[in-house]
């Protein structure tokens, strides 16, 4: 298979296939930028956490330059993360239907090559944080543990989706950061909600694999949940409400944000209600849905501040 033919089972057809160059179509997919979704929710804890801090600093919201940061350092990280990820489970990747064609088991990439992009990744991403204060940086710096141990965690635990958590939320600690050189109650609240908010999508991404997991040995809150998964789902979807909403609450968030939080809730309610668990197709947009649920929070935090600071 040569990198310009060669294509990822559940990703075809897109931009990627159809626009780019030929010799960059393997490291693209590898990075996954033909499917933004993973970006877009490791994007979006960061986005809360500086809109939150915009509220308690009194200002129209949240700084300019830290909300491109955090894009560029979501896009950046996310595909560092994959490459990362596609090293270490290249050979179980090789027996899924679903993975067997990315580029590292397929062939597409060498071991050496992906090695060699994900350092220049990583170089990349420090730019992003070096642009930080200093407290900030180390803040960054301490998550590279968790993102290290995270591809082996379904080998070895039912709760997979934790540790995806911790490093997924980790954006939720960094905007505070980033706006007040330390970290307070309401960003470690922050954190908390997020953390149970990956629980609840990528339970919901996880769904898709049930059976190919299952045999090869593979761990996940979908296999550990079964027949309870939505009764599950909505406990995770309501700890995440409960502690976003804690942490607006300590940051003096008003009325607009709370409005925005119900909104949010409501979002992850019909995903549980809307979801068919056995039907991939339905728990792959019930997963993609989450971007949505995370931007409408985000604009609530982004009013929340405009209101409080106009009145």
């Amino acid at each position: 298979m040569t990198p310009s033919a060669g294509r990822v089972a559940d990703a075809t057809g897109n931009w990627v296939d159809t626009s780019a160059p030929g010799w960059m179509r393997p490291y693209l997919r590898m990075t996954r930028l033909d499917r933004p979704i993973g970006w877009w929710l490791l994007l979006m804890p960061c986005w809360w956490s500086v809109a939150l801090a915009a509220i308690p600093l009194g200002a129209w919201g949240p700084n300019p330059w830290h909300v491109f940061l955090m894009l560029v350092g979501a896009i950046v990280m996310r595909g560092a993360g994959c490459t990362w990820n596609d090293l270490v489970d290249r050979d179980i990747d090789g027996r899924v239907e679903r993975t067997r064609s990315r580029p590292i088991p397929s062939g597409q990439i060498s071991v050496k090559a992906a090695t060699v992009f994900l350092v220049a990744q990583a170089l990349v991403g420090l730019i992003v944080l070096l642009q930080f204060n200093t407290f900030a940086i180390w803040t960054g710096i301490a998550s590279l543990g968790v993102v290290a141990i995270y591809p082996f965690m379904k080998r070895i635990t039912y709760w997979p989706q934790i540790f995806l958590g911790l490093a997924f939320s980790w954006g939720a600690l960094m905007g505070w950061a980033g706006a007040f050189g330390r970290l307070d109650a309401p960003a470690f609240l922050l954190y908390a909600g997020s953390i149970a908010w990956v629980i609840h999508y990528d339970t919901i991404y996880a769904l898709q694999d049930r059976e190919d997991d299952a045999l090869v040995g593979l761990k996940s809150t979908a296999l550990l949940f079964g027949e309870k998964t939505k009764p599950a789902l909505a406990i995770f979807s309501a700890l995440a409400v409960v502690l976003i909403g804690w942490a607006g609450w300590l940051a003096g968030a008003g009325i607009v944000f709370a409005i925005g939080l119900a909104a949010f809730a409501a979002h992850l309610a019909w995903q549980i209600v809307t979801i068919e668990i056995g039907n991939p197709d339905s728990c792959l947009r019930m997963f993609r849905a989450n971007r949505d649920a995370g931007l409408i929070l985000f604009a609530a935090l982004i009013l929340d501040a405009v209101v409080k600071r106009a009145f």
